[in-house]
């Protein structure tokens, strides 16, 4: 049985599966997110200022990077770039997008950034385990054909749910992260490196499985990108870190000389 994309209709208005996954998914993270920013006494106020930029900015480095390495279709058919609600966003575009305004955010408010990044880490990966699911009202983002008994019929023929894979590979990796952020000697930032690596495992392995990926010669992209971050991960956390220990207090110091008092 195929899927209908569209949820519910209001009007002339449709409000597709896809679209409706995606807001179910940023209002959850926001709400686990919320909780821990008060349990480490972080102002609250200042951390909705925060992610009311990073997550527009994140949903626009999503479908920037998404269209972009797809320029081959999208030039052709400039209009439907806009066309968000029909799918078509990249992760790792929305982890730069709101990275980067996360961390202009939090310098502005001087919150500490690698502590936010800790606390979004379990929001993400919990927010792409939920968003997968579009990608499964919207057919897209599948496997190759398989007879495995679990394969789902898809675009004429039975195939490796890919995006079933990822989701509950996310799931795991959330109660994982869930857990790591409350054992003792952490360092800032540990908690989002976790995540970072083990989010690109798993796309590592499912990218394998695709129908889909975006090629760079006879490499797919997207497993380029996860070994790309992994490789980083590991030089963060055991080269450069240990060798800059109090980095995080000097960039909120820096701040605090720099930015108002009442912004």
């Amino acid at each position: 049985m195929i899927p209908d994309p569209i949820a519910f209709t209001i009007g002339p208005f449709s409000v597709r599966w896809y679209g409706l996954l995606i807001a179910t998914s940023i209002l959850i993270g926001i709400a686990i997110a919320s909780r821990e920013v008060e349990r480490q006494g972080l102002d609250l106020d200042q951390f909705y200022n925060v992610i009311l930029v990073a997550i527009p900015c994140g949903l626009l480095g999503a479908r920037f990077a998404y269209v972009i390495f797809r320029l081959d279709y999208y030039g052709q058919n400039l209009a439907e770039s806009f066309m968000i609600w029909k799918g078509g966003l990249s992760i790792h575009g929305a982890i730069i997008g709101g990275l980067l305004a996360g961390y202009a955010m939090a310098r502005h408010y001087r919150l500490p950034f690698l502590k936010l990044a800790d606390i979004a880490a379990p929001c993400f990966i919990l927010g792409q385990a939920i968003g997968r699911w579009g990608n499964y009202f919207n057919q897209e983002a599948y496997g190759y054909p398989t007879d495995l008994p679990w394969a789902m019929y898809i675009a004429g023929a039975y195939r490796h749910p890919t995006f079933l894979y990822e989701s509950l590979w996310n799931l795991a990796v959330f109660f994982f992260l869930l857990r790591l952020r409350r054992r003792e000697g952490l360092r800032d930032g540990d908690v989002f490196l976790a995540y970072a690596v083990g989010y690109s495992i798993g796309r590592f392995i499912v990218e394998g499985f695709r129908t889909d990926s975006v090629m760079f010669g006879p490499f797919r992209a997207a497993q380029l990108v996860s070994i790309a971050i992994i490789i980083a991960a590991a030089l963060y956390r055991y080269w450069w870190q240990p060798r800059h220990p109090g980095q995080e207090a000097t960039l909120e110091e820096e701040a605090q000389k720099s930015q108002p008092l009442n912004p």
